[in-house]
Protein backbone atom coordinates (compact mmCIF):
# COMPACT_ATOMS: atom_id res chain seq x y z
CA UNK A 1 0.00 0.00 0.00
CA UNK A 2 1.28 3.24 -1.26
CA UNK A 3 -0.31 6.71 -1.34
CA UNK A 4 1.81 8.42 -3.97
CA UNK A 5 2.49 6.31 -7.00
CA UNK A 6 5.42 7.46 -9.24
CA UNK A 7 5.82 6.05 -12.56
CA UNK A 8 6.73 6.23 -16.20
CA UNK A 9 6.77 4.17 -19.28
CA UNK A 10 10.61 4.16 -19.86
CA UNK A 11 11.28 3.45 -23.80
CA UNK A 12 13.73 0.40 -22.92
CA UNK A 13 14.19 -1.71 -19.96
CA UNK A 14 18.05 -0.64 -19.95
CA UNK A 15 16.82 3.10 -19.48
CA UNK A 16 16.32 3.97 -15.98
CA UNK A 17 13.72 7.44 -15.16
CA UNK A 18 16.23 10.01 -13.64
CA UNK A 19 13.59 11.99 -13.60
CA UNK A 20 11.43 9.88 -10.80
CA UNK A 21 14.57 9.41 -8.70
CA UNK A 22 15.02 13.07 -8.21
CA UNK A 23 11.21 13.08 -7.32
CA UNK A 24 11.42 10.63 -5.18
CA UNK A 25 14.27 11.88 -3.27
CA UNK A 26 12.84 14.79 -2.90
CA UNK A 27 9.26 13.53 -1.02
CA UNK A 28 10.57 14.61 1.89
CA UNK A 29 8.07 13.12 4.60
CA UNK A 30 6.44 11.55 2.09
CA UNK A 31 9.18 9.32 1.02
CA UNK A 32 8.12 6.41 2.69
CA UNK A 33 4.64 6.99 1.68
CA UNK A 34 5.56 7.01 -1.98
CA UNK A 35 6.30 3.88 -4.75
CA UNK A 36 8.15 4.27 -7.85
CA UNK A 37 7.08 1.74 -10.71
CA UNK A 38 8.80 2.04 -14.09
CA UNK A 39 7.50 0.11 -17.09
CA UNK A 40 8.37 -0.03 -20.83
CA UNK A 41 6.54 1.67 -23.57
CA UNK A 42 6.43 -1.91 -25.27
CA UNK A 43 4.18 -3.70 -21.93
CA UNK A 44 0.54 -4.83 -21.91
CA UNK A 45 -1.04 -1.57 -20.70
CA UNK A 46 -3.48 -3.49 -18.79
CA UNK A 47 -1.00 -5.01 -16.49
CA UNK A 48 0.81 -1.43 -16.20
CA UNK A 49 -2.30 -0.86 -14.80
CA UNK A 50 -2.56 -3.34 -12.68
CA UNK A 51 0.23 -2.97 -11.28
CA UNK A 52 -0.79 0.68 -10.03
CA UNK A 53 -3.88 -0.11 -8.82
CA UNK A 54 -1.88 -2.74 -6.50
CA UNK A 55 -0.49 -0.07 -4.22
CA UNK A 56 -4.16 1.69 -3.80
CA UNK A 57 -3.00 4.94 -4.20
CA UNK A 58 -4.26 8.25 -3.75
CA UNK A 59 -2.10 10.24 -6.18
CA UNK A 60 -0.24 8.96 -9.31
CA UNK A 61 2.35 10.87 -11.09
CA UNK A 62 3.33 10.20 -14.43
CA UNK A 63 6.46 11.53 -16.46
CA UNK A 64 5.34 12.45 -20.27
CA UNK A 65 8.02 11.87 -22.99
CA UNK A 66 7.81 12.16 -26.57
CA UNK A 67 8.37 8.73 -26.78
CA UNK A 68 5.57 7.53 -24.19
CA UNK A 69 3.01 10.32 -24.61
CA UNK A 70 0.75 7.85 -26.37
CA UNK A 71 0.50 4.90 -24.14
CA UNK A 72 0.93 7.04 -21.09
CA UNK A 73 -2.73 8.95 -22.36
CA UNK A 74 -4.20 5.22 -22.77
CA UNK A 75 -3.04 4.73 -19.33
CA UNK A 76 -4.42 7.87 -17.66
CA UNK A 77 -7.54 6.92 -19.62
CA UNK A 78 -7.78 3.44 -18.36
CA UNK A 79 -6.81 4.56 -15.31
CA UNK A 80 -9.85 7.47 -14.90
CA UNK A 81 -12.00 5.13 -16.05
CA UNK A 82 -11.55 2.43 -13.39
CA UNK A 83 -10.56 4.49 -10.01
CA UNK A 84 -12.12 8.03 -11.07
CA UNK A 85 -11.00 9.05 -7.59
CA UNK A 86 -7.30 8.65 -7.70
CA UNK A 87 -5.74 12.35 -8.63
CA UNK A 88 -3.57 12.12 -11.41
CA UNK A 89 -0.56 14.58 -11.27
CA UNK A 90 1.34 14.63 -14.91
CA UNK A 91 5.07 16.31 -15.30
CA UNK A 92 7.73 16.13 -18.23
CA UNK A 93 9.13 17.89 -21.19
CA UNK A 94 5.88 17.01 -23.24
CA UNK A 95 3.15 18.65 -20.88
CA UNK A 96 5.40 21.34 -20.29
CA UNK A 97 4.39 23.75 -23.65
CA UNK A 98 1.41 23.65 -25.11
CA UNK A 99 -1.22 21.79 -22.84
CA UNK A 100 -3.78 23.09 -24.34
CA UNK A 101 -4.33 21.21 -27.42
CA UNK A 102 -3.26 17.98 -25.19
CA UNK A 103 -5.59 14.83 -24.87
CA UNK A 104 -3.52 13.22 -21.94
CA UNK A 105 -3.74 16.71 -20.20
CA UNK A 106 -7.70 17.18 -20.47
CA UNK A 107 -7.56 13.69 -18.67
CA UNK A 108 -5.40 14.21 -16.01
CA UNK A 109 -6.41 16.08 -12.53
CA UNK A 110 -3.00 17.97 -12.66
CA UNK A 111 0.19 18.95 -14.78
CA UNK A 112 3.21 20.48 -13.48
CA UNK A 113 5.29 22.15 -15.88
CA UNK A 114 8.80 22.39 -15.68
CA UNK A 115 11.09 20.82 -12.63
CA UNK A 116 8.97 19.67 -10.72
CA UNK A 117 11.63 17.79 -7.82
CA UNK A 118 10.20 19.91 -5.32
CA UNK A 119 6.45 21.03 -6.60
CA UNK A 120 5.32 17.04 -7.02
CA UNK A 121 5.87 17.14 -3.30
CA UNK A 122 4.18 20.58 -2.17
CA UNK A 123 0.95 19.58 -4.56
CA UNK A 124 1.13 15.88 -2.94
CA UNK A 125 0.95 17.39 0.56
CA UNK A 126 -1.74 19.33 0.14
CA UNK A 127 -3.63 17.04 -1.89
CA UNK A 128 -3.65 14.53 1.08
CA UNK A 129 -4.02 16.94 4.07
CA UNK A 130 -6.82 17.99 1.71
CA UNK A 131 -8.49 14.88 1.47
CA UNK A 132 -7.69 14.02 4.99
CA UNK A 133 -9.02 17.17 6.57
CA UNK A 134 -12.64 16.18 4.72
CA UNK A 135 -15.58 15.48 7.30
CA UNK A 136 -16.84 11.90 7.03
CA UNK A 137 -13.74 10.36 5.11
CA UNK A 138 -11.74 8.28 7.37
CA UNK A 139 -7.97 9.31 7.27
CA UNK A 140 -5.87 6.64 5.16
CA UNK A 141 -2.83 4.84 8.02
CA UNK A 142 0.31 5.77 7.12
CA UNK A 143 1.61 2.93 4.75
CA UNK A 144 3.67 -0.05 6.09
CA UNK A 145 6.91 0.80 5.46
CA UNK A 146 8.12 -1.76 2.47
CA UNK A 147 10.86 -4.25 2.07
CA UNK A 148 13.04 -2.85 -0.41
CA UNK A 149 16.08 -3.01 -1.89
CA UNK A 150 16.35 1.00 -2.31
CA UNK A 151 18.73 1.99 0.45
CA UNK A 152 16.64 5.30 2.08
CA UNK A 153 20.18 7.00 3.17
CA UNK A 154 20.23 10.13 0.97
CA UNK A 155 23.16 12.18 0.81
CA UNK A 156 22.46 15.66 1.95
CA UNK A 157 22.39 18.21 0.08
CA UNK A 158 24.54 21.77 0.58
CA UNK A 159 21.87 22.92 2.22
CA UNK A 160 18.42 22.21 2.59
CA UNK A 161 15.77 24.95 2.47
CA UNK A 162 12.29 24.43 3.76
CA UNK A 163 9.38 23.85 2.03
CA UNK A 164 6.65 26.22 1.89
CA UNK A 165 3.63 25.60 3.46
CA UNK A 166 0.68 25.55 0.47
CA UNK A 167 -2.57 26.41 1.42
CA UNK A 168 -4.77 25.55 -1.07
CA UNK A 169 -4.85 23.48 -3.98
CA UNK A 170 -3.78 25.04 -7.08
CA UNK A 171 -5.28 25.37 -10.44
CA UNK A 172 -4.55 22.48 -13.36
CA UNK A 173 -1.71 23.65 -14.43
CA UNK A 174 1.23 24.49 -12.31
CA UNK A 175 4.48 26.18 -13.67
CA UNK A 176 7.17 24.86 -11.24
CA UNK A 177 9.46 27.51 -9.87
CA UNK A 178 13.00 26.98 -10.94
CA UNK A 179 14.84 24.78 -8.31
CA UNK A 180 18.43 25.60 -7.07
CA UNK A 181 20.21 22.46 -6.70
CA UNK A 182 21.35 23.47 -3.00
CA UNK A 183 17.74 22.91 -2.49
CA UNK A 184 17.59 19.52 -3.76
CA UNK A 185 18.72 15.99 -2.65
CA UNK A 186 20.53 14.04 -4.99
CA UNK A 187 19.05 10.95 -6.76
CA UNK A 188 21.94 8.69 -7.10
CA UNK A 189 21.21 6.47 -3.87
CA UNK A 190 17.95 5.52 -5.57
CA UNK A 191 19.49 3.84 -8.36
CA UNK A 192 18.86 -0.29 -7.13
CA UNK A 193 21.38 -2.93 -7.57
CA UNK A 194 19.24 -4.39 -10.26
CA UNK A 195 19.91 -0.33 -12.08
CA UNK A 196 23.48 -0.86 -11.42
CA UNK A 197 23.94 -4.19 -13.34
CA UNK A 198 22.15 -3.97 -16.02
CA UNK A 199 20.52 -0.11 -16.91
CA UNK A 200 21.86 3.20 -17.91
CA UNK A 201 22.96 5.12 -15.14
CA UNK A 202 22.10 8.41 -15.75
CA UNK A 203 23.56 11.67 -13.57
CA UNK A 204 24.06 15.46 -13.77
CA UNK A 205 26.78 17.61 -12.56
CA UNK A 206 24.59 21.00 -13.97
CA UNK A 207 21.30 21.72 -15.61
CA UNK A 208 20.52 24.63 -18.04
CA UNK A 209 22.39 25.21 -21.64
CA UNK A 210 23.69 29.00 -22.39
CA UNK A 211 23.02 28.70 -25.82
CA UNK A 212 19.82 29.39 -27.85
CA UNK A 213 19.16 26.58 -30.87
CA UNK A 214 15.82 27.02 -31.74
CA UNK A 215 15.25 23.15 -32.84
CA UNK A 216 16.08 22.52 -28.33
CA UNK A 217 14.12 22.69 -25.54
CA UNK A 218 17.25 23.70 -23.65
CA UNK A 219 17.33 26.90 -25.28
CA UNK A 220 14.37 27.57 -23.01
CA UNK A 221 16.48 26.20 -19.74
CA UNK A 222 18.72 29.39 -18.76
CA UNK A 223 20.92 30.15 -16.97
CA UNK A 224 23.14 27.06 -16.27
CA UNK A 225 23.23 25.72 -12.76
CA UNK A 226 25.34 24.13 -11.14
CA UNK A 227 25.51 20.69 -8.37
CA UNK A 228 28.11 21.45 -5.44
CA UNK A 229 30.74 19.72 -6.55
CA UNK A 230 32.21 18.08 -3.36
CA UNK A 231 28.18 16.10 -3.00
CA UNK A 232 28.04 15.23 -6.40
CA UNK A 233 31.43 13.42 -6.56
CA UNK A 234 30.44 11.89 -3.11
CA UNK A 235 27.47 10.54 -4.78
CA UNK A 236 29.60 9.18 -7.74
CA UNK A 237 32.14 7.44 -4.94
CA UNK A 238 28.75 5.27 -3.54
CA UNK A 239 27.85 4.26 -6.77
CA UNK A 240 31.76 3.30 -7.97
CA UNK A 241 31.83 1.31 -4.41
CA UNK A 242 28.53 -0.10 -5.34
CA UNK A 243 29.76 -1.42 -8.56
CA UNK A 244 28.30 1.31 -11.59
CA UNK A 245 30.71 1.23 -14.25
CA UNK A 246 28.69 2.96 -16.35
CA UNK A 247 27.70 6.50 -16.72
CA UNK A 248 25.54 8.55 -18.83
CA UNK A 249 26.29 12.40 -17.76
CA UNK A 250 23.10 14.54 -19.15
CA UNK A 251 24.35 18.00 -18.74
CA UNK A 252 23.80 19.55 -21.81
CA UNK A 253 27.25 21.77 -22.07
CA UNK A 254 29.45 19.59 -20.29
CA UNK A 255 33.00 21.31 -21.12
CA UNK A 256 31.62 25.03 -20.09
CA UNK A 257 32.62 25.23 -17.21
CA UNK A 258 36.46 24.16 -17.39
CA UNK A 259 36.95 24.23 -13.43
CA UNK A 260 33.89 21.19 -13.20
CA UNK A 261 35.21 19.37 -16.37
CA UNK A 262 38.26 18.85 -15.36
CA UNK A 263 37.13 17.92 -11.56
CA UNK A 264 35.04 15.40 -13.18
CA UNK A 265 37.61 13.90 -15.03
CA UNK A 266 40.19 13.88 -12.90
CA UNK A 267 38.11 12.34 -10.38
CA UNK A 268 37.38 9.31 -13.05
CA UNK A 269 40.54 8.75 -14.09
CA UNK A 270 42.11 8.56 -10.55
CA UNK A 271 39.27 6.10 -9.97
CA UNK A 272 39.71 4.25 -13.20
CA UNK A 273 39.39 -0.02 -13.94
CA UNK A 274 38.52 -2.09 -17.25
CA UNK A 275 34.90 -1.15 -17.69
CA UNK A 276 34.80 1.90 -16.64
CA UNK A 277 32.42 4.32 -19.67
CA UNK A 278 31.42 8.17 -19.52
CA UNK A 279 29.45 9.49 -21.62
CA UNK A 280 29.40 13.17 -22.10
CA UNK A 281 27.01 15.90 -24.27
CA UNK A 282 29.90 18.16 -25.60
CA UNK A 283 30.15 22.30 -27.16
CA UNK A 284 32.01 20.91 -30.41
CA UNK A 285 34.31 24.18 -30.80
CA UNK A 286 35.59 24.01 -27.05
CA UNK A 287 38.67 22.27 -26.54
CA UNK A 288 41.15 23.61 -24.28
CA UNK A 289 44.59 22.09 -23.93
CA UNK A 290 43.64 21.49 -20.31
CA UNK A 291 40.81 19.40 -21.19
CA UNK A 292 42.85 17.91 -23.71
CA UNK A 293 45.49 16.32 -21.46
CA UNK A 294 42.88 15.02 -19.44
CA UNK A 295 40.76 13.10 -22.31
CA UNK A 296 44.04 11.66 -23.21
CA UNK A 297 44.62 9.74 -20.36
CA UNK A 298 41.85 7.72 -20.46
CA UNK A 299 42.15 4.47 -22.43
CA UNK A 300 40.25 3.55 -25.81
CA UNK A 301 36.56 3.02 -25.02
CA UNK A 302 36.38 4.68 -21.62
CA UNK A 303 34.68 8.44 -23.24
CA UNK A 304 32.00 8.76 -25.29
CA UNK A 305 31.59 12.13 -26.91
CA UNK A 306 28.30 13.08 -28.27
CA UNK A 307 28.58 16.00 -30.06
CA UNK A 308 25.72 18.40 -31.90
CA UNK A 309 27.23 19.43 -35.31
CA UNK A 310 23.94 19.63 -36.25
CA UNK A 311 24.74 22.00 -39.58
CA UNK A 312 27.70 23.19 -41.33
CA UNK A 313 26.13 25.58 -42.97
CA UNK A 314 26.41 29.16 -41.30
CA UNK A 315 23.35 30.69 -42.53
CA UNK A 316 21.96 27.87 -41.45
CA UNK A 317 23.11 28.38 -38.39
CA UNK A 318 22.36 31.59 -37.80
CA UNK A 319 18.83 31.14 -38.87
CA UNK A 320 17.86 28.85 -35.94
CA UNK A 321 20.38 30.84 -33.45
CA UNK A 322 23.22 28.32 -33.49
CA UNK A 323 26.82 29.84 -33.15
CA UNK A 324 29.67 27.43 -33.65
CA UNK A 325 32.95 28.05 -35.21
CA UNK A 326 33.42 25.16 -37.61
CA UNK A 327 37.33 25.25 -37.78
CA UNK A 328 37.60 25.05 -34.23
CA UNK A 329 35.39 21.99 -34.42
CA UNK A 330 37.65 20.66 -37.27
CA UNK A 331 40.64 21.19 -34.69
CA UNK A 332 39.33 19.33 -32.14
CA UNK A 333 37.60 16.43 -34.09
CA UNK A 334 40.80 15.99 -35.46
CA UNK A 335 42.73 16.04 -31.99
CA UNK A 336 40.39 13.53 -30.40
CA UNK A 337 40.60 11.03 -33.51
CA UNK A 338 44.26 11.26 -33.77
CA UNK A 339 45.20 11.58 -30.36
CA UNK A 340 42.86 9.91 -27.86
CA UNK A 341 40.62 7.07 -27.56
CA UNK A 342 37.23 8.63 -27.07
CA UNK A 343 34.46 7.12 -29.12
CA UNK A 344 32.63 9.96 -30.78
CA UNK A 345 29.06 10.00 -31.86
CA UNK A 346 28.27 13.54 -33.66
CA UNK A 347 24.70 14.64 -34.92
CA UNK A 348 23.66 16.12 -38.30
CA UNK A 349 19.97 17.10 -38.44
CA UNK A 350 17.85 16.98 -41.73
CA UNK A 351 14.91 19.68 -42.08
CA UNK A 352 15.92 22.82 -40.62
CA UNK A 353 14.70 25.55 -42.22
CA UNK A 354 17.41 27.31 -45.29
CA UNK A 355 19.07 23.66 -45.67
CA UNK A 356 19.05 21.99 -48.98
CA UNK A 357 19.82 18.66 -49.69
CA UNK A 358 22.74 19.93 -51.46
CA UNK A 359 24.01 21.53 -48.37
CA UNK A 360 23.29 18.80 -45.83
CA UNK A 361 25.10 16.25 -48.11
CA UNK A 362 28.02 18.84 -48.13
CA UNK A 363 28.12 18.89 -44.58
CA UNK A 364 27.41 14.71 -43.96
CA UNK A 365 30.72 14.97 -46.49
CA UNK A 366 32.68 16.97 -44.13
CA UNK A 367 31.65 15.03 -41.52
CA UNK A 368 32.66 12.19 -42.97
CA UNK A 369 36.11 13.32 -43.54
CA UNK A 370 36.49 13.99 -39.87
CA UNK A 371 35.90 10.53 -39.24
CA UNK A 372 33.82 9.91 -36.10
CA UNK A 373 33.16 6.35 -34.82
CA UNK A 374 29.29 7.46 -35.30
CA UNK A 375 27.04 10.01 -37.35
CA UNK A 376 23.31 9.76 -35.83
CA UNK A 377 21.52 11.44 -38.99
CA UNK A 378 18.55 12.92 -37.08
CA UNK A 379 14.88 14.17 -38.77
CA UNK A 380 14.29 17.42 -37.33
CA UNK A 381 11.47 17.46 -34.25
CA UNK A 382 8.97 20.20 -33.56
CA UNK A 383 9.62 19.47 -30.09
CA UNK A 384 6.20 21.26 -27.55
CA UNK A 385 7.69 24.85 -26.74
CA UNK A 386 10.38 25.66 -29.19
CA UNK A 387 11.02 28.62 -30.96
CA UNK A 388 11.58 26.81 -34.25
CA UNK A 389 8.04 27.38 -35.03
CA UNK A 390 9.09 31.13 -35.95
CA UNK A 391 10.08 29.89 -39.18
CA UNK A 392 6.96 28.20 -40.51
CA UNK A 393 5.52 30.41 -42.88
CA UNK A 394 8.66 31.71 -44.19
CA UNK A 395 9.99 27.99 -44.68
CA UNK A 396 6.72 26.47 -45.10
CA UNK A 397 7.80 23.89 -42.59
CA UNK A 398 5.00 21.44 -42.03
CA UNK A 399 5.42 18.57 -39.53
CA UNK A 400 3.47 15.56 -38.11
CA UNK A 401 1.21 15.96 -35.72
CA UNK A 402 2.21 12.60 -33.99
CA UNK A 403 5.07 11.87 -31.69
CA UNK A 404 7.74 12.61 -32.05
CA UNK A 405 6.66 15.61 -34.61
CA UNK A 406 9.00 15.13 -37.51
CA UNK A 407 9.11 17.47 -40.48
CA UNK A 408 7.40 16.42 -43.57
CA UNK A 409 8.59 18.84 -45.95
CA UNK A 410 9.55 22.40 -46.33
CA UNK A 411 9.95 25.10 -48.83
CA UNK A 412 13.00 23.32 -50.06
CA UNK A 413 12.59 20.01 -49.54
CA UNK A 414 8.85 18.16 -50.56
CA UNK A 415 7.38 15.09 -48.95
CA UNK A 416 8.61 12.45 -51.50
CA UNK A 417 12.67 13.96 -51.00
CA UNK A 418 12.27 14.37 -47.15
CA UNK A 419 11.37 10.52 -47.27
CA UNK A 420 14.28 9.43 -49.12
CA UNK A 421 15.97 11.28 -46.37
CA UNK A 422 14.24 9.60 -43.55
CA UNK A 423 15.31 6.16 -45.27
CA UNK A 424 19.33 7.74 -45.67
CA UNK A 425 19.28 8.40 -42.20
CA UNK A 426 17.78 4.83 -41.23
CA UNK A 427 19.85 2.81 -43.82
CA UNK A 428 22.98 4.98 -42.24
CA UNK A 429 21.95 3.76 -38.63
CA UNK A 430 21.82 -0.27 -40.00
CA UNK A 431 25.21 0.19 -41.99
CA UNK A 432 27.68 2.80 -41.18
CA UNK A 433 26.46 3.71 -37.26
CA UNK A 434 26.04 -0.46 -36.40
CA UNK A 435 29.35 -1.54 -36.46
CA UNK A 436 28.53 -4.30 -38.51
CA UNK A 437 29.67 -2.86 -41.73
CA UNK A 438 32.76 -1.45 -41.43
CA UNK A 439 34.73 -2.68 -44.30
CA UNK A 440 31.91 -2.59 -46.43
CA UNK A 441 30.94 1.43 -45.34
CA UNK A 442 34.73 2.43 -46.07
CA UNK A 443 34.35 1.38 -49.71
CA UNK A 444 30.84 2.81 -50.24
CA UNK A 445 31.75 6.28 -48.86
CA UNK A 446 34.92 6.66 -50.51
CA UNK A 447 33.53 5.09 -54.35
CA UNK A 448 32.17 9.14 -55.14
CA UNK A 449 33.83 12.12 -54.58
CA UNK A 450 30.74 12.37 -52.51
CA UNK A 451 29.97 9.98 -49.54
CA UNK A 452 26.59 11.24 -48.91
CA UNK A 453 25.58 10.31 -53.19
CA UNK A 454 27.28 7.43 -52.42
CA UNK A 455 25.31 6.09 -49.81
CA UNK A 456 22.38 7.74 -50.88
CA UNK A 457 22.40 5.67 -53.52
CA UNK A 458 22.23 2.39 -51.50
CA UNK A 459 19.93 3.40 -49.45
CA UNK A 460 17.64 3.66 -52.46
CA UNK A 461 18.84 0.45 -53.94
CA UNK A 462 18.02 -1.37 -50.31
CA UNK A 463 14.92 0.85 -50.68
CA UNK A 464 14.23 -0.64 -54.10
CA UNK A 465 14.02 -4.15 -53.37
CA UNK A 466 12.94 -4.35 -50.39
CA UNK A 467 10.53 -2.08 -50.15
CA UNK A 468 10.49 -1.19 -46.00
CA UNK A 469 13.47 0.43 -44.55
CA UNK A 470 12.92 -1.85 -41.02
CA UNK A 471 12.68 -5.35 -40.75
CA UNK A 472 15.64 -6.38 -42.59
CA UNK A 473 17.52 -9.31 -41.07
CA UNK A 474 20.89 -9.18 -41.02
CA UNK A 475 21.59 -11.41 -43.61
CA UNK A 476 19.69 -9.69 -45.90
CA UNK A 477 20.63 -6.58 -45.52
CA UNK A 478 24.35 -8.13 -46.01
CA UNK A 479 23.42 -9.78 -49.37
CA UNK A 480 21.97 -6.49 -50.23
CA UNK A 481 25.36 -4.16 -49.59
CA UNK A 482 27.24 -7.16 -51.58
CA UNK A 483 25.51 -6.24 -54.49
CA UNK A 484 26.23 -2.90 -53.95
CA UNK A 485 29.88 -3.17 -53.73
CA UNK A 486 30.09 -5.68 -56.63
CA UNK A 487 27.00 -3.57 -59.18
CA UNK A 488 27.64 0.07 -58.60
CA UNK A 489 31.32 0.35 -56.83
CA UNK A 490 32.42 -2.05 -59.13
CA UNK A 491 34.44 -4.32 -56.68
CA UNK A 492 35.47 -7.90 -57.99
CA UNK A 493 33.33 -10.36 -56.23
CA UNK A 494 36.12 -11.91 -54.29
CA UNK A 495 37.20 -8.36 -53.02
CA UNK A 496 33.55 -7.46 -51.95
CA UNK A 497 33.07 -10.94 -50.16
CA UNK A 498 36.25 -10.68 -48.76
CA UNK A 499 35.11 -7.33 -47.33
CA UNK A 500 31.87 -8.65 -46.59
CA UNK A 501 33.17 -11.38 -44.51
CA UNK A 502 35.23 -9.34 -42.77
CA UNK A 503 32.64 -7.41 -41.35
CA UNK A 504 30.37 -10.42 -40.56
CA UNK A 505 32.46 -12.09 -38.83
CA UNK A 506 34.12 -9.22 -36.59
CA UNK A 507 31.77 -9.67 -33.46
CA UNK A 508 32.09 -13.45 -33.54
CA UNK A 509 29.36 -14.43 -35.97
CA UNK A 510 30.32 -18.34 -37.73
CA UNK A 511 27.42 -18.97 -39.96
CA UNK A 512 28.23 -17.93 -43.45
CA UNK A 513 25.24 -16.57 -45.39
CA UNK A 514 24.56 -18.73 -48.90
CA UNK A 515 25.73 -15.99 -51.14
CA UNK A 516 28.99 -16.41 -49.71
CA UNK A 517 29.61 -19.86 -49.64
CA UNK A 518 31.05 -19.95 -52.92
CA UNK A 519 33.96 -17.98 -52.16
CA UNK A 520 37.19 -19.43 -50.16
CA UNK A 521 37.04 -17.35 -47.30
CA UNK A 522 38.92 -17.46 -43.92
CA UNK A 523 37.45 -19.54 -41.10
CA UNK A 524 36.14 -16.88 -38.77
CA UNK A 525 38.08 -15.59 -36.17
CA UNK A 526 37.24 -15.84 -32.41
CA UNK A 527 35.85 -12.42 -31.32
CA UNK A 528 37.32 -10.25 -29.20
CA UNK A 529 36.78 -10.15 -25.70
CA UNK A 530 35.77 -6.52 -25.17
CA UNK A 531 32.76 -7.02 -27.97
CA UNK A 532 31.14 -8.91 -25.25
CA UNK A 533 31.14 -6.15 -22.69
CA UNK A 534 27.55 -4.44 -22.59
CA UNK A 535 28.03 -1.51 -24.96
CA UNK A 536 28.00 -3.43 -27.73
CA UNK A 537 27.34 -0.92 -30.33
CA UNK A 538 30.59 0.66 -28.89
CA UNK A 539 32.25 -2.27 -28.92
CA UNK A 540 31.86 -2.90 -32.53
CA UNK A 541 33.63 0.08 -33.54
CA UNK A 542 36.72 -0.38 -31.08
CA UNK A 543 39.99 0.30 -33.47
CA UNK A 544 38.49 2.16 -35.80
Amino acid sequence: MSRIVLTTLNARYWHSSFGLRYLLANMGSLRDDTAMLEFGIGENSLDVLSAILEHDPQVVGIGVYIWNVEPATKLVADLKRVRPDITVVLGGPEVSYETEDQPIVELADFVITGEADLAFAELCESLLDQDNSVPGRARLPPSRKRESHIPLAIAPSARQEPRPPVSAVPSKIIAAPLPQFDQLRLPYDFYTDEDIAHRVIYVEASRGCPFTCEFCLSALDIPVRQADLEHFLGAMQRLLDRGARQFKFVDRTFNLNMRVSRAILEFFIERYEPGLFLHFEMIPDRLPDSLRELIAQFPPGALQFEIGVQTFNEQVGELISRQQDNAKLEENFRFLREHTGVHIHADLIVGLPGETVESFGAGFDRLVALAPQEIQVGILKRLRGTPIVRHDDEWRMTYSDSPPYEILSNSLIDFPTMQKLRRFAKFWDLVGNSGNFFESTQRILHHASSPFESFFALSEAIFEREGKSHGISLQRLTEHVFDFLVTVCELPRDEAASAIWQDYTRNGRHDRPAFLRVFDLPHPRKPDRQATVALQRQARHAGQ
